[in-house]
């Protein structure tokens, strides 16, 4: 089935207005892969309608970053879209969905200045606002947006919460390649060795999940034992952060920690940026039994 093609906003209030049922959304910014393609299936499952946008948004990429060189493969993504039975693909050009200069904007407050959003300063706003946009123009009942992007995904639960946005926002579980590495559009920049040098980050999750019995600075630490040795790689991960954090405000939890976590890591090899994250879940310990109470 070949999806409707809105490109501009007349076009999309026209197909929107001709959907019954319900509508998910899936927003990316095409080079669709199978963790984007995991995502429609999911929304599929749960909406009558299926809508993907595509669109590369500049504001939130820095002034040093590869808005340029992003990745575009827009005929092989409406292929994509038509293989999943997507119904909806909005993919508007950048004065469409900025017209003129956006003064206002989303402020992630103090979530999108630590972590990634302190590695990457104004990224936030820039994605909680033409998220925004998008569930205007397209007004989805569900929006679909993936795990691996763990902390994108709390923002985005928090900006629907305290602005009272009528959207149900559902997480996708994180596909990843056969050796582990979290699918990004971004891992088509990897030459062979800088993509055996990027494992590491997927290693270090697992080894810091297998200490999780241990607690949360055992996983910490197992975590960057890999990391040390994938930063003394040829070519080398430079890494950004790994922190274990609570999921839903994604400040860092301290050692005696109980309850669900997320360790998360990015990093950079050659000029790729890459993130991946693991849930946890931390539970409390047991208290020994005093055998003096007991007689």
């Amino acid at each position: 089935m070949t999806p409707v093609i809105a490109k501009t906003r007349e076009e999309l209030a026209a197909v929107r207005s001709g959907a019954r049922g319900t509508v998910a959304l899936v927003p990316t910014m095409g080079a669709l892969h199978e963790g984007h393609r995991s995502l429609i299936r999911k929304a599929r499952s749960l909406a009558d309608v299926v809508a993907v946008s595509i669109f590369v948004n500049p504001l939130q990429f820095g002034p040093n970053e590869d808005l340029d060189r992003y990745p575009r493969t827009f005929a092989d993504d409406i292929e994509a879209c038509a293989a999943e039975g997507v119904d909806i693909v909005f993919a508007p050009t950048r004065d469409v969905m900025y017209p003129r200069e956006p003064q206002v904007t989303i402020d992630p407050g103090p979530m999108g200045e630590i972590v990634e959003g302190e590695t990457r300063p104004g990224h936030f706003a820039g994605m909680l606002t033409v998220v925004m946009k998008l569930f205007q123009l397209v007004r989805p009942d569900i929006a679909v947006f993936g795990e691996k992007d763990a902390q994108q995904l709390a923002m985005i639960r928090r900006m629907v919460a305290d602005l009272d946005v009528p959207v149900r926002v559902v997480g996708g579980p994180t596909v990843r390649e056969l050796g582990g590495l979290a699918l990004s559009s971004r891992n088509r920049y990897l030459s062979e060795a800088e993509r055996e040098t990027a494992l590491a980050l997927a290693q270090a999750l697992q080894a810091g999940a297998d200490a999780v019995p241990d607690g949360p600075v055992a996983v910490t630490g197992a975590a960057r034992e890999v990391l040390d040795k994938a930063a003394r790689a040829e070519p080398p991960l430079k890494l950004d952060y790994l922190v274990l954090v609570d999921p839903s405000t994604f400040t860092e939890v301290p050692a005696g920690y109980t309850g669900e976590a997320v360790l998360a890591v990015a990093g950079r090899v050659g000029s790729t940026h890459l993130i991946d994250n693991v849930p946890l879940s931390f539970a409390p310990t047991a208290t020994p039994s005093d055998p003096a109470k007991e007689s």
